[in-house]
């Protein structure tokens, strides 16, 4: 039992450290390294997935907590932000918020406050921040409510996407784990398509095919697997050692250069 006694210690401190300190921004703090490249891989591969000049909304998700989902998320934000598009990251895991973190705004008002919101119309632009990277806006969670999953299956949240993807190219959805409660369900119906995110050796072939035939349940459309945190033995050679030193440290935020680095950030 130690082992899975520690491995749980290790997420819960992931999980802590993101809450706190937001994701780490690798491919904005360092664009040539190689996780960066990684990262603008995966965008080109998600653009030949979807066509369809309608395709705007993904959503990111992982099986259980603490698997790197923001982590990407942000990341793929800003890569697609590169190529001169208008993007928005929404973070829609109303449970455990990070977007506010990682890009330094406030979470005061946010995605809640819009959906929770009597009057018969809201100013969604005042609800939205742009960041000190360009084309990239983000829509925070907004005070964590006591009943994400209804808010989320709202129409006022259907109503709030259709308005953002005629001022938007692209719209990523940092969404609820999956596995643990509904909220990523309904996320994955709200998106033009989803895609998982697993972590090397430690998600579990049961937690990824439950995620699995629970967004086909909902018949969200699966578009693949991000697979992170590699190790250099796993990977092999050069990539392998870059996400050897960024996946299993600094990129999630386990030391202290990490954290005053997003802390840093998160002041600006």
């Amino acid at each position: 039992m130690g082992l899975f006694d520690q491995f749980k210690k290790n997420k819960t401190k992931l999980d802590e450290d993101s809450m706190k300190y937001g994701v780490a921004l690798i491919t904005h703090d360092d664009p040539k390294s190689g996780i960066s490249e990684q990262y603008r891989t995966i965008r080109t591969n998600l653009k030949f997935s979807f066509l369809d000049p309608n395709f705007k909304i993904l959503a990111v998700m992982s099986a259980l907590p603490s698997e790197g989902k923001s982590t990407v998320s942000a990341n793929l934000a800003v890569t697609w932000a590169e190529e001169k598009k208008r993007v928005l990251l929404v973070d829609a895991d109303l449970r455990r918020p990070t977007a506010h973190q990682t890009f330094g705004v406030s979470n005061r008002q946010g995605l809640s406050n819009i959906i929770t919101s009597s009057a018969s119309t809201v100013n969604v632009s005042e609800m939205i921040d742009k960041t000190e990277i360009e084309n990239l806006d983000v829509l925070t969670s907004g005070p964590i409510p006591p009943n994400p999953a209804e808010l989320l299956g709202s129409e006022r949240l259907s109503q709030l996407l259709d308005f953002l993807r005629e001022k938007y190219d692209f719209i990523i959805l940092d969404a609820p784990p999956v596995d643990t409660v509904t909220d990523g369900q309904i996320v994955g119906t709200r998106a033009d398509g989803v895609v998982l995110v697993t972590p090397q050796g430690i998600a579990t072939k049961d937690a990824v095919m439950r995620a699995v035939k629970l967004l086909q349940r909902v018949n969200a459309n699966i578009l693949g697997v991000i697979m992170n945190r590699f190790t250099a033995q796993e990977a092999g050679g050069y990539y392998g050692s870059y996400y050897g030193d960024y996946y299993g440290g600094s990129y999630y935020g386990t030391d202290g250069s990490s954290k005053r680095e997003s802390k840093k950030r998160g002041k600006k």
